[in-house]
């Protein structure tokens, strides 16, 4: 990339209409990389305790590996990779003394200074790359309705209300390995942005839609319109929400630095 240029960043999590809160969400910045980010959204699920504890594991993995990881000589996949394995380890350990099975999806994007991303899920949490306000690249979600689009049987809209929808075909905490499906992509360019959420949020809004509000919006706007739009659709049937948004944008200073550069985030209520 020939001009440099900045990331801003926010979070947003709500319970929905849930009486507790499994979801967990960050943006982590490398502490001694600049323009290095972690995001991490992870959807935990077996009841109140067991959700949480899984989600939680999920993150605690995600910080500990991130704390560690050299964007100069480690395999940034390879890191996200290692981050899944390991937070399901230790979630399948959670459940020999836990009341009930803890579950979690993950979805993972880690930004290097360079400008190359990467991302990893595992689930029905999603990230979504947006650019000039269309879709670029989505991932595909581990469930039972995306087999039936995948294999021509459903619409993606039939898939939204499928009675089924919800049932997931790999994620953390099962007695299978997690599927751990990566994506990389060489070169984030300005206009260019990065959504994970898990779905809470994306099953209500079309690709179109996402793509329209965070080209518009700010991303601390962004979560916020798209949590309270989200919560408003759910005619009190939500679940809990999560998400983050980070864009990438020019800096027109006349630094020369291509490298990322500084970087705020908000949390939304």
């Amino acid at each position: 990339m020939s001009k440099a240029f900045r990331l801003t960043a926010s979070t947003g999590i709500h319970k929905g209409d849930r009486d507790y809160q499994q979801d967990q969400v960050v943006v982590l910045s490398h502490p001694r990389h600049n323009g290095c980010v972690l995001a991490v959204v992870a959807d935990g699920m077996g009841g109140r305790s067991g959700g949480r504890k899984a989600s939680d594991q999920v993150m605690m993995t995600a910080r500990q590996l991130f704390e560690r990881y050299d964007p100069d000589s480690d395999d940034p996949a390879a890191v996200l990779r290692n981050m899944v394995q390991e937070a399901h380890i230790v979630i399948r350990l959670t459940a020999i003394t836990a009341e009930q099975e803890p579950h979690s999806t993950v979805a993972a994007f880690l930004i290097n200074p360079r400008g190359d991303c990467h991302w990893v899920h595992a689930g029905d949490s999603r990230i979504y790359h947006f650019s000039g306000g269309r879709l670029l690249q989505r991932t595909s979600d581990h469930s039972y309705v995306q087999a039936l689009v995948d294999r021509g049987e459903l619409t993606e809209a039939e898939a939204l209300v499928h009675p089924h929808a919800n049932i997931l075909v790999g994620c953390l905490g099962t007695e299978s390995d997690p599927p751990i499906a990566g994506y990389t992509i060489a070169q984030l360019q300005p206009g260019d942005v990065l959504l994970a959420c898990s779905d809470g949020v994306w099953h209500y809004f079309s690709p179109s839609e996402l793509a329209s509000v965070l080209e518009s919006l700010t991303p601390r706007e962004a979560t916020e319109f798209l949590i309270e739009k989200a919560r408003a659709r759910a005619r009190g049937a939500g679940d809990n929400l999560s998400l983050v948004v980070v864009k990438i944008e020019p800096l027109y200073d006349g630094k020369k630095d291509a490298r990322l550069a500084a970087w705020g985030s908000a949390q939304t209520p």
